[in-house]
């Protein structure tokens, strides 16, 4: 579904509510404007997009840099399955992780299944590089 603008070029303030799906690609841009796409899991809440992620990734570090994000729904690899709408992320107060892990968790109930065993085992054999605390990123139109 393509995202409506206003006459000032803004995106339809609902146009995240349309966003169905597993996975979602955030794309956001490195100090040379290079996007950088990944494909993560997603609630649609109050008009806006909640995401977990580890506090000292590489895209919450962009995000702090530059709120400027593109999103649209993709499949698990990243390949885009709707357009890019334009969005600008904000990592939420700690506060509000408990009740986003609640969500994501419900809407991924059987994945939640596969992927915890997975995490564990890779974090007990120390493969790549440690994760930090998760945290919630919140994507506005």
């Amino acid at each position: 579904m393509p995202a409506k603008t206003s006459t000032r070029g803004r995106v339809d303030e609902h146009v995240f509510e349309a966003f169905h799906g597993k996975y979602l690609s955030v794309t956001s841009f490195r100090r040379d404007g290079t996007g950088v796409a990944t494909p993560v899991w997603f609630v649609v809440d109050d008009g806006r997009l909640l995401i977990e992620t580890d506090a000292e990734s590489y895209k919450v570090k962009r995000i702090r840099r530059d709120p400027s994000v593109e999103v649209a729904i993709c499949t698990g690899r990243g390949k885009l399955r709707g357009d890019p709408v334009r969005g600008r992320a904000e990592v939420l107060p700690d506060t509000a992780t408990d009740r986003v892990t609640e969500l994501i968790a419900t809407k991924y109930r059987l994945d939640m299944l596969l992927i915890r065993p997975l995490r564990a085992i890779q974090a007990a054999l120390h493969l790549g590089r440690a994760r930090g605390k998760t945290i919630v990123v919140a994507i506005a139109p």
